[in-house]
């Protein structure tokens, strides 16, 4: 039924009469509320990610505003009856809509005269495609596809970039805007860093003096309906070579189910803040992940552990050659990541440079830029 949907413009048109005949009505008859910022996810629960620190920067702007949030955390949860008959009214009358990732829903609105639609995107960088960059991929969107394509903002990390999120989300550039990414801006904070590193290697029990290695890879698969593990790696026999003064950390994606982790690791997948547990850790392993931006900023070193290189290019795809993002050394049996992580050291001179390209507008600020350009109030 899904690849149905996929395939035939019809049964998506159907498939969301529920909230476009009531929004097509809202539209007719309520104006836009000057003070409404409606967020919207199908990814998370709450205000988590880039939401939570924008919707305080837009607050602090105006505090007279009234910002919303209506969530769920998939694609595949029931939405309650209340957002269901809530949804079209807000969306009609919003001045600012937030998504932060796929939103099925809203794709097949007409966005009012005054109001914004502003894609967050959840991952900074420009790495793995996704998208109408995929088209023509597995798992990508169909011909003449209406995904993305309403979106009166996008907003990322660097100018770099912009080329690459406006063929994603086939718009024009001057919708995609270099203003940063609002959960980086602490990462520039050096004293909440600190707090932060303390508490979660306090609580995930690694004791002072001790290297934390991460190892956070992203998922497999055409995306959150579809999601599958990583290529698995020896985790124990790792733990054990390195012996004392080492700790190893497994964080699978968040699409892809918990089915604990290997004897002699930590579980690091119970910190749910990934910005967290980046800061926690000393040497991070991962694979196609977009983590590497982030931690990026914290200058530690990066391994990459990519057994299936070949066949997720294939499938995937990135941006850049691969080798355009490796500012660590690349890893492709696991009987060579424990040399690798007793090794592991940045390259700064490629590090400053791989900032440059995908990071150049992250600088500490970002919320407060966006909330001003989203209001139009002056800095």
């Amino acid at each position: 039924m899904r690849q149905w949907l996929r395939r035939s413009r019809l049964l998506r048109a159907v498939r969301f009469l529920p909230y476009s005949i009531p929004y097509g009505f809202w539209r007719l008859l309520v104006p836009v509320k000057a003070d409404r910022v409606l967020f919207l996810s199908d990814s998370h629960r709450d205000f988590t990610g880039n939401m939570a620190p924008l919707r305080d920067a837009l607050l602090k702007v105006d505090s007279s505003l009234e910002t919303i949030g209506i969530f769920k955390p998939s694609l595949a949860s029931r939405r309650s009856l209340r957002d269901v008959l809530r949804l079209p009214y807000l969306i009609a009358t919003s001045r600012v809509i937030v998504l932060d990732d796929f939103y099925p829903l809203i794709y097949r609105f007409r966005i009012r005269p005054g109001a914004r639609l502003v894609q967050l995107w959840h991952a900074a960088g420009a790495f793995k495609r996704d998208g109408h960059s995929r088209a023509g991929l597995p798992g990508g969107p169909t011909p003449g596809s209406e995904i993305h394509r309403n979106y009166t903002d996008a907003v990322v990390s660097s100018q770099d970039i912009r080329p690459d999120y406006a063929e994603a989300f086939g718009i024009d550039l001057d919708r995609v805007h270099a203003w940063g990414m609002p959960r980086t801006d602490v990462f520039f904070d050096a004293d909440a860093v600190a707090t932060t590193r303390a508490r979660v290697r306090r609580e995930l029990g690694v004791r002072e003096g001790e290297r934390f290695v991460v190892y956070a890879p992203t998922f497999r698969g055409n995306g959150q309906r579809s999601a599958e593990a990583a290529p698995a790696a020896d985790w124990t026999g790792i733990a054990e070579t390195l012996g004392d003064g080492w700790r190893i950390g497994v964080r699978q994606h968040p699409f892809v189910a918990a089915k604990g982790v290997p004897e002699g690791t930590i579980d690091a997948s119970v910190v749910p803040d990934m910005n967290e547990l980046l800061m926690a850790t000393d040497v991070l392993i991962t694979d196609y992940s977009s983590a590497i931006f982030e931690f990026s900023l914290l200058e530690r070193p990066i391994l990459f552990f990519v057994p299936d290189l070949a066949d997720y290019t294939a499938a995937r795809s990135f941006y850049r050659p691969f080798d355009h993002y490796s500012v660590g050394p690349v890893v492709a049996s696991d009987a060579d990541l424990a040399a690798a992580i007793r090794n592991a050291a940045v390259d700064a001179a490629r590090l400053a440079a791989f900032r440059e390209e995908f990071c150049s507008a992250l600088d500490g600020h970002s919320s407060e830029r966006i909330a001003r350009e989203l209001l139009g109030v002056a800095s």
